[in-house]
C-alpha cells in the first residue's frame, strides 16, 4: 500500500550518537528485521487499531500501559488479548520519566495515541526520546486536521494550539517524526449524518450547514492505523506531514445526504443553517453542550 504525502520538508539535524544508532537500525532492516513499535495509548479505541495494524504488518509490537490499568477489570481481557497476540506489555506512563526511558530502549518507533486532554503530556516523552537518542521515528498524537493550517475562530479551547505546540517541541529537539493528518474519523460525524447531538442519521429532516457543498475527508480508524504503520519505515514520510485523503472518502454534506436518501428511499426535509446562525447557537449553548458541539465540528 502506498502512503500519500505532501511536499518535501528538509530533514532536521541529529546528534552523531543518534546517527550511529539510526545506521545500526538500517543494517538490521537490510537483514529483514522489522522496526520495533511502541504504542502509547494502546488501550484506547484508536490505540487498539494501531496495535492491530502493527501486528498485521509483522512488527514486534509493544504497548506502554499504566500500572493501574493492569488492575482494572474492564481492561484485563484486552490486555490478555494483546499478550496472546504477541504484544509485549510494558508498565509505565507519560508522567513517569524512568519508565519512558526503559521502554524506549526496547523499540525503534514510537506512536502516541493519547486523547486530546493529554496532548501536552507528550513533552516528557519528547524529552525522553531526545535523551535516548536512537528512536528512528516518532508519531505524536494528532490524527485529525493539520493544527498548523486549521482555522477554528478561536473556539476550540486551544485544541489545535496544543498540538502545534507539540510539533514545535519535536522540531526544536531534532527528533525524526511524521505527522498524520487524517481529517475526520468516520465514527464522529458520519453516524449522525453530521447532525451534532444525534447518534443515528435523521429520517425526516436534516440540517445542512452553509451551502452543504464543502467537501470533507472521512476516514475509518483502522485505515488510519494501517497508513500510519505504512509510514514508519517509508523514508518519503520522514519529517513530513502525511495527509490521508483517499478519493473515495471525500464527500460534501449534500452528497452524504443524497446517499442516505437513496438508502432509505425517502427525501428528507432540509433546513439550511448559515455560518452566523451556527456560531450564534454555539455561543448560546451551555458550556458542556458547547464543548460537545465544538468537538464534533472540529
Amino acid at each position: 500500500m502506498k502512503c500519500p504525502f505532501d511536499k518535501s520538508i528538509p530533514s532536521l539535524p541529529r546528534d552523531p550518537s543518534s546517527l550511529l544508532a539510526m545506521a545500526m537500525v538500517g543494517e538490521e532492516k537490510a537483514r529483514g528485521n522489522r522496526s520495533k513499535v511502541l504504542v502509547i495509548g494502546a488501550t484506547g479505541r484508536f490505540g487498539q487499531e494501531l496495535v492491530k495494524a502493527s501486528l498485521a504488518a509483522g512488527h514486534p509490537t509493544y504497548a506502554l500501559v499504566r500500572e493501574l490499568t493492569f488492575s482494572r477489570a474492564d481492561a484485563s481481557l484486552l490486555l490478555q488479548s494483546f499478550s496472546a497476540s504477541g504484544v509485549t506489555l510494558l508498565k509505565g506512563s507519560l508522567q513517569d520519566f524512568p519508565s519512558l526511558l526503559e521502554a524506549l530502549k526496547q523499540v525503534d518507533v514510537v506512536i502516541c495515541a493519547v486523547p486530546s486532554s493529554q496532548v501536552l503530556e507528550q513533552k516528557l516523552l519528547i524529552r525522553a526520546i531526545k535523551q535516548a537518542g536512537f528512536i528512528e521515528r516518532f508519531i505524536p498524537s494528532e490524527f485529525g486536521a493539520d493544527p498548523d493550517k486549521v482555522q477554528t475562530l478561536e473556539m476550540d479551547h486551544d485544541f489545535y494550539k496544543k498540538k502545534a505546540e507539540i510539533r514545535r517541541c519535536i522540531e526544536k529537539e531534532g527528533i525524526p517524526h511524521t505527522y498524520i493528518s487524517c481529517n475526520f474519523f468516520q465514527r464522529y460525524l458520519l453516524p449522525s449524518l453530521i447532525q451534532p447531538g444525534l447518534k443515528t442519521p435523521p429520517t425526516d429532516k436534516v440540517k445542512i450547514f452553509g451551502s452543504g457543498n464543502v467537501k470533507a475527508v472521512f476516514v475509518k480508524e483502522s485505515d488510519v492505523a494501517t497508513f500510519t504503520i505504512c509510514a514508519i519505515d517509508d523514508t518519503r514520510t520522514l519529517n513530513k506531514v502525511l495527509y490521508l485523503r483517499p478519493s473515495g472518502n471525500v464527500y460534501s454534506q449534500n452528497e452524504l445526504t443524497e446517499i442516505w436518501e437513496v438508502k432509505i428511499g425517502k427525501k428528507l426535509e432540509k433546513f439550511h443553517v448559515t455560518e452566523e446562525q451556527l456560531l450564534k447557537s454555539i455561543h448560546g449553548s451551555p458550556q458542556e453542550t458547547t464543548k460537545n458541539l465544538k468537538g464534533q465540528i472540529y
